[in-house]
């Protein structure tokens, strides 16, 4: 929710996974996020290739011909497909499959693992990018992270995929792009080995913050120590209030300061 309210200014959050699970939509849901992506339709969702700059914007009330961007709207992409995608002849649909669905008895699990459209770990995956859709949706990626000021957040990816890695790589040829890397590690002797090779072949350490560790990677310590707060969430503002009041034991009261009793910072991001 933090890096999804954000000014109007800045660019909109995207989310690239490479997982084919619905975690992060059910995560949106929960968090009350509108998800942009390639589908259209509401019935029968159908992937389109054309990369419109689609977005969510509303008008304000009593003011015309000035729209405003939508709070909590965020794009998504699923690099390596997902689940609930089908293939019917030569389009790509969405079926509607519930969260946590039985695999064995409901009717949207296909029989033919044909019909699925998901990458699968193998040797093979750097050429299955190659095609549709997986093409298209790489072509996203590039477009996003190799911009200028753009900064990428990665979370448990173990750097194994080349495809990505080069992606990765290409956008720090810009001086002023940041890649951020949180990850608990693989659990080997040397947990972190392919993310610190990824870096010294890079060759960019300036342009890039490690978070590594079951500390930093715990979601729990990120989100209340470590992610930036919303910008326009007004607890944000009120903590703002709480801190000078501390700090300052002559301040007046802010106006809109309704509470009497005291309040716990960290409850207040709980």
């Amino acid at each position: 929710m933090s890096f999804a309210s954000r000014a109007a200014s800045r660019e909109r959050l995207h989310i690239f996974t490479t997982n084919y699970d619905r975690l992060a939509e059910f995560g949106c849901d929960l968090a009350g996020l509108r998800v942009i992506d390639r589908f259209v339709g509401a019935i029968n969702p159908i992937f389109r290739s054309s990369r419109l700059q689609v977005d969510l914007h509303y008008n304000p009330p009593g003011i015309r011909g000035e729209p405003r961007l939508l709070e909590g709207v965020v794009h998504y992409t699923k690099l390596h497909g997902s689940i609930d995608w089908r293939r019917e002849g030569r389009m790509l649909h969405r079926v509607p499959l519930g969260f946590g669905a039985d695999a064995d008895n409901h009717p949207e699990v296909p029989e033919a693992p044909s019909r699925s459209v998901m990458i699968y770990p193998n040797a093979a995956k750097d050429i299955e990018t190659a095609a549709y859709p997986y093409a298209d949706l790489f072509r996203d990626f590039s477009c996003a992270a190799s911009r200028p000021n753009s900064v990428l957040v990665t979370y448990g990816y173990g750097f194994g995929d080349d495809h990505v890695n080069r992606v990765l790589a290409d956008m720090l040829t810009i001086p002023s792009t940041h890649l951020v890397i949180i990850s608990y590690g693989d659990g080997g002797n040397e947990p972190h080995k392919r993310v610190m090779e990824f870096c010294e072949t890079t060759g960019r350490t300036s342009q890039i913050t490690l978070l590594l560790g079951s500390h930093f990677a715990n979601v729990r310590n990120l989100a209340t120590h470590y992610l930036p707060k919303p910008a326009i969430d007004p607890i944000a503002f009120r903590m703002v209030t709480l801190l000078q009041r501390r700090t300052l034991p002559n301040a007046p009261p802010s106006p809109d300061d309704s509470d009497d009793g005291d309040i716990d910072l960290e409850d207040l991001f709980k």
